[in-house]
């Protein structure tokens, strides 16, 4: 089955065809590094970490960069206001980042290229750009002439003669046409600086991503990603620098995800609803995090709402708790016979609508049906049931398909045990619940089981049941107990 992806730059899903055989090129926008990064920043990371995986599970070879704009007017202005310097604020906020990046377990990127390691590099390709009369220069300024670069606008389908219209020659600006765009800028009093052909200065944001992206990974790469707010100015500008200067095309499939919510708003810190990632997860665990980015497809707007939280831990806590029941029956001392036929055929079901769902445009939310459909057969199959070999055999295969899947997506790789515990306790807080009220319960359930007063039991259990509590007795003479899911 072929790989689908929906190419931004053609406005409809492709069949994906590498430019060289089975060695893929993937370049994503990184974070402009000035504070801590919100929740809807690492909406990105977290997809493309899949589509990487995904990639490397049909046999490619994957180079994947993501870069740091490490000068920037807000770090400037953010060195200036901590009577610091624009290094240090980058080299503090990328140190966050990283910090963030390992807290959610995202594998690494191959590279993270830093705009100040790469000015030679960013100062030749303008240089290119000159040359090529795509590019002029004005009192050590350089702009990019948009009327100069064929297609421009093709990739965000804006029309450059409704683009000049529409744009303003600011006070102070030197360019010819309203619509172009800056290269280099001419180095201001107090702010960092590095010499060019055309004077000491620093680049313009657009040409950063162009210089480090060619330098790394060669004139045209096969995918580039970013949030659907880049699509113009920033990505189709990187179009015009990237293929005004190689005359190659730049980018094969343009992807882009949408934008994240928070209680049905755009997070803005006008409106005072900005969340920082690291808030979240010192709230909330980050599987839950992941999980919800991945239960909506990437093209769809995600609502981060209290009812969007409460359906992700009702959601995470049905599939860990079947793992956790997995793991209590792999306690047993029972050898595994060979995977039965029927429950064979469930994950085997399973495993094809997963791969149908992600080469169709990496379909999360149906992989998420898929999951769920093998956590619902495997709990009617074995809740309340002897051990056996069957028993075990299935166990075994679930936690496997799960760690397989899981890992691809960067999620269910917790310990069954203590994150079930983790949100059992998130469950029993927004219940007024105590976990000691529920322990006492569940013993006074046991010592009535083994002194045969069963009627004194079910008396209990009716409590528990009151109380959304599930209790499982073990074949090796335990109780289990969870919330109800």
């Amino acid at each position: 089955m072929a790989l689908i992806v929906y190419n931004t730059l053609s406005n409809k899903k492709e069949e994906f065809k590498p430019l060289n055989g089975k060695s893929v090129k993937i370049y994503v926008c990184g974070p402009t590094v000035y504070d801590f990064l919100h929740i809807g920043n690492f909406r990105g990371p977290v997809f493309f970490n899949l589509v990487r995986n995904w990639l490397e599970h049909l046999g490619y070879q994957v180079t994947y960069i993501l870069n740091y704009t490490d000068v920037d007017d807000k770090i400037i202005s953010r060195a200036k206001k901590e009577n610091t310097t624009q290094g240090d604020i980058a080299n503090k906020y990328i140190a966050e980042y990283r910090k963030d990046f390992e807290i959610l377990g995202l594998r690494p990127h191959d590279r993270n290229p830093r705009v100040t390691e790469f000015m030679d590099q960013i100062i030749a390709t303008i240089e290119k750009l000159i040359a090529n009369k795509k590019a002029y220069v004005v009192d050590g300024d350089v702009w990019c002439s948009v009327q100069d670069i064929p297609g421009y606008g093709k990739l965000s389908g804006k029309d450059l003669e409704g683009l000049i219209a529409g744009h303003r020659v600011e006070v102070g600006e030197k360019k010819k046409y309203p619509a172009d765009f800056a290269l280099w800028k001419k180095a201001k009093s107090g702010e960092p600086s590095w010499a060019s052909p055309w004077g000491n200065g620093r680049p313009g944001w657009h040409i950063e991503c162009t210089a480090m992206s060619q330098s790394i990974l060669g004139d045209t790469i096969d995918i580039h990603g970013g949030g659907v707010d880049l699509i113009f100015p920033h990505h189709e500008n990187e179009i015009a620098q990237s293929e005004g200067a190689s005359g190659k095309e730049f980018v094969k499939y343009w992807m882009h995800w949408e934008f994240l919510n928070f209680s049905e708003q755009k997070m803005s810190k006008s409106l005072g609803n900005v969340v920082t990632l690291r808030q979240f997860v010192e709230k909330f665990h980050p599987e839950i995090y992941k999980f919800m980015i991945l239960l909506g497809h990437y093209r769809k707007k995600i609502d981060f709402s209290d009812a969007q939280v409460d359906h992700a831990i009702s959601g995470l806590a049905r599939i860990y708790s079947s793992l956790c029941l997995a793991s209590e029956v792999l306690k047993v001392n029972v050898k595994a016979e060979p995977l039965d036929a029927e429950f064979k055929k469930v994950l085997d079901d399973g495993a094809n609508g997963i791969e149908a769902a992600l080469n169709d445009d990496f379909g999360t939310p149906e992989v998420m049906a898929r999951l769920f459909e093998s956590v619902r057969a495997f709990n009617h199959y074995q809740r309340g049931q002897k051990v056996t070999p069957k028993v075990v055999a299935r166990a075994e295969a679930l936690v496997k398909w799960f760690s397989e899947y899981g890992r691809m997506m960067a999620l269910f790789q917790e310990e069954p045990h203590a994150f079930l515990y983790y949100l059992d306790n998130m469950l029993l807080k927004k219940a007024n619940v105590k976990r000691e009220e529920v322990d006492s319960l569940v013993l006074e359930r046991k010592e009535a089981r083994k002194a045969k007063d069963f009627a004194k039991a079910d008396e209990v259990r009716n409590k528990l049941n009151a109380l959304n509590i599930n209790v499982s007795d073990m074949p090796d003479g335990t109780t289990f107990w969870e919330v109800k899911k």
